[in-house]
């Protein structure tokens, strides 16, 4: 077998999804034959020997857990301590660590997984892969075609977050209010909630009806059942084509890349615009040469032109004062 990344191997011998692998690595809990290993490092699950907190992983993966649950209004959808309140793990008695695919809020119902195949949680709650999420949602009153259109386009949320653009329609009327379709790329905290009271919709009721190619079908609040092998593998095969299909910024390519440069400014009280002088290229700025000296002796009856304009005439230096004509 070739090897590959710890975090993965980890993950499908059931200690969680990939990130709470690369945890357990971080922690300095993960051992390879008796040697710590850090991000990154990879191994052969079949050759070497994994440890996590000194006991050996599973060589061969759990039996595999694939439930489909319809959670119903003021559930919470996860284990919290000191909270008395209903969890998603007491409407299902199955023993061992499960992890919850697609959590809703305490006042929202419809479909959650629940599984033990940490790869699948990982592939079908990671952002990267963009899985599709079906809502109907009932608001207390009817949205106009500008809410709509602002919902489609995306929102800036309280904390700056602009959300993906989205799959917004009318489904139906419901007295003042209207039963919407909305189709989803993301799944934020209470995002729909926020949307709503964003572009003002009061938010009555929030029915998850889809998870990827999963349906929530004719389950009732809080019934449970297990997923059928072809559904396994439908959202098993449904990550990597997502990943393919998601869109790639292109990169610029070298030396395309424009460098800052100032805009020149204008000069006061003129309307030409600054620009700054070339500098010249290497090689060619000239040297300084000093000008050659007149040797010692040849200053003596120098001839200089009078001044004066159109004064040709030409007159001996003046000669300098010695000692003896001063009196």
């Amino acid at each position: 077998m070739t090897e590959e990344r710890i975090q993965k191997i980890l993950a499908r011998a059931g200690f969680g999804s990939r990130r709470a692998s690369e945890v357990l690595i971080a922690d300095g809990r993960v051992r390879v034959n008796g040697v710590l290993v850090e991000l990154g490092a990879k191994a052969d699950a079949e050759r070497d020997q994994i440890t996590v907190d000194g006991q050996p992983i599973p060589t061969s993966a759990p039996a595999g857990i694939y439930i489909a649950l319809n959670k119903p209004r003021f559930v919470l959808s996860d284990n919290v301590l000191d909270d008395p309140r209903k969890t998603v793990f007491d409407l299902v008695p199955v023993s061992g660590q499960l992890f919850i695919v697609g959590r809703l809020d305490f006042e929202s119902e419809g479909l959650v997984l629940l599984t033990n195949d940490g790869e699948l949680a990982n592939r079908l709650t990671h952002p990267r892969y963009g899985h599709e999420k079906e809502y109907r949602v009932l608001v207390a009153k009817r949205p106009d075609e500008e809410q709509l259109e602002v919902w489609r386009r995306g929102v800036v949320l309280e904390d700056g977050h602009r959300t993906s653009p989205a799959d917004v329609r009318i489904e139906s009327t419901s007295g003042k209010g209207a039963w919407l379709r909305i189709i989803m790329h993301e799944g934020r905290k209470r995002q729909i909630r926020e949307i709503c009271t964003q572009i003002g919709l009061p938010v009555v009721r929030i029915l998850r009806v889809r998870i990827g190619s999963l349906q929530l079908g004719g389950l009732k609040p809080g019934e449970w059942r297990d997923l059928m092998p072809l559904e396994v593998r439908a959202l098993k095969a449904a990550a990597p084509e997502q990943e393919k299909n998601r869109p790639v910024k292109p990169r610029p390519v070298a030396g395309s890349v424009k460098k800052y440069s100032p805009k020149p400014r204008a000069v006061s009280g003129t309307d030409k615009k600054y620009s700054p002088r070339s500098r010249p290229s290497a090689g060619t700025n000239k040297k300084y040469t000093p000008k050659p000296k007149p040797a010692a002796g040849t200053n003596k009856g120098k001839v200089k032109l009078r001044p004066g304009t159109g004064s040709d005439k030409k007159y001996p230096a003046k000669p300098q004062p010695t000692n003896r004509n001063r009196k």
